[in-house]
């Protein structure tokens, strides 16, 4: 038995193996390029350790995880990103000051941590998932210590994710108190029998401001865009991605164990945070020049986006935020990556007018970054269209028309700041771009393939949607 637990883990296992033979070759004075293609390799084998394990499940180990085809499906793309973004990250620090080689350990543990959040069964490896994440996102953040804002980002993000910890254990405490237990499976069980009560309601409520907090959705997003800004941009399409997908995943794991949409007063405190997300976001967004900081504001929107079809609880509403999940990783880990290729030594390439006409001195990068802002904006021929017909097809389903009207309209809205950025990048030859990516041609040549790798995909999926909906809808039915 203990056997066939190794054997359903072997992909976290990799991450917590990789993370402490790396701190060995630091140890060693291993060089910086070797640290990242050690690091890299275990990602991979992380990654091709998914398929491995794909014959044993569902399989629990309780009674705090259970490895199931939805929680395979979230840690595939969790790793996935955390691959991509060790590839983008070589050529980032590689002329910086700092000294690097301890930014992949903390990679590898924080990978590790979402990785925990999404096959989290029970309370207690929820937590456990989440600050290991969190405190490995704190170091990730403020890695670039002698620039100003990296500081001032991880300051802010580890008040938030106090504050984030800080709700979530209360409204745990909460409910255990309620029933005495904190396994997901025994909750459901108790709750069948047993009405919502003011103190449950209470408990699921500030478990929802906790989780709010972590994934920066209206009214939690105070913060959200000064993180972006000041992390490195690697790190920026990590919280992004990964740290989001996990929390995300985490949600609706414990949501739909335990039945909290059939309580109406939680469904509409989701509806108002869905609607407020999908308008505010994109609203905020139309204001900025910063990249970063417009980035923010379009995942606090695209959150929202997925909240709809969350909400629906229907057969739908699980494939419909898996996929939608899988398109926005992917057109975001693609735009990000453009941003860190640009990026040189002493600052990002992180304004609009950085990257005005593009399309003229790098037009592969310029090509990439269309296809990552076509797609988030949900325009056809792209995944980000399908993704976003999926969640009106499973929201209308349900009778969300409210939120699926608003979710096409703030769409619309949104259309129009993600091509300014295209407008930018195809217009006349203006301000240069930081560039300083040449020094290093192979590893440039690699992270170029693989960011055009990304965009195949992303358009792969808009074009021929229904072969990978089979094989998702098939693994997450397990």
């Amino acid at each position: 038995m203990l056997g066939q637990d190794f054997y359903v883990l072997s992909p976290l296992l990799i991450l917590a193996c990789a993370s402490v033979l790396i701190m060995l070759l630091i140890a060693m004075k291993a060089g910086h390029r070797m640290i990242e293609v050690f690091s890299l390799v275990f990602f991979a084998l992380a990654f091709g350790a998914l398929f491995i394990i794909g014959r044993a499940i569902p399989y629990a180990i309780p009674p705090l995880l259970i490895v199931d085809g939805f929680g395979v499906f979230i840690v595939g793309l969790i790793i996935f990103s955390g691959l991509v973004i060790n590839v983008l990250s070589y050529l980032y620090f590689a002329e910086k000051e700092e000294n690097p080689k301890e930014y992949y350990v903390l990679l590898q543990l924080a990978t590790l941590g979402a990785c925990v959040l999404a096959i989290s069964d029970h309370f207690i490896s929820l937590f456990l998932g989440l600050e290991l994440l969190s405190v490995g996102l704190y170091g990730l953040i403020a890695y670039l210590r002698a620039r100003h804002h990296p500081v001032e980002a991880g300051i802010k993000y580890l008040v938030l994710a106090a504050f984030s910890s800080a709700f979530l254990l209360f409204g745990m405490a909460l409910i255990y108190f309620q029933f005495g237990s904190m396994e997901f499976g025994v909750l459901a069980n108790k709750l069948q029998s047993a009405s919502f009560t003011p103190l449950v309601l209470t408990g699921l409520g500030m478990m929802l401001v906790g989780i709010g907090f972590k994934l920066a959705i209206v009214p939690f997003h105070l913060w959200a865009a000064d993180v972006y800004q000041g992390a490195p941009p690697p790190i920026t399409a990590f919280i992004a991605t990964a740290s989001k997908g996990g929390v995300l995943a985490m949600m609706l794991r414990f949501f739909t164990s335990v039945d909290g949409l059939r309580s109406d007063v939680i469904q509409i405190i989701f509806v108002v945070i869905a609607i407020a997300s999908m308008v505010m976001g994109n609203l905020l967004a139309l204001q900025q020049q910063n990249v970063k900081r417009l980035l923010a504001y379009s995942s606090v929107a695209h959150l929202g986006y997925m909240l709809v079809a969350f909400m629906s609880s229907g057969t739908h509403s699980t494939p419909a935020v898996s996929f939608y999940l899988l398109t926005y990783f992917l057109s975001t880990l693609a735009a990000f990556g453009v941003v860190s290729l640009l990026s040189g030594r002493d600052t990002d390439a992180e304004y609009i007018a950085d990257y005005r006409g593009l399309f003229w001195r790098r037009p592969l990068m310029a090509c990439i970054f269309t296809a990552a802002l076509l797609s988030l904006a949900g325009i056809p021929l792209t995944a980000g269209f399908i993704g976003k017909f999926y969640i009106l097809f499973s929201g209308l389903g349900q009778g969300l028309f409210i939120s699926c009207l608003v979710l096409v309209l703030s769409s619309v809205v949104g259309l129009y700041y993600y091509l300014r950025m295209i407008t930018a990048m195809f217009s006349a030859q203006g301000q240069t771009a930081a560039e300083g990516k040449r020094a290093h041609p192979l590893f440039y040549l690699f992270s170029s393939v693989t960011l055009s790798a990304v965009t195949v995909l992303i358009v792969w999926l808009g074009v021929n949607p229904s072969s990978f909906m089979g094989f998702m809808t098939g693994l997450i039915g397990k």
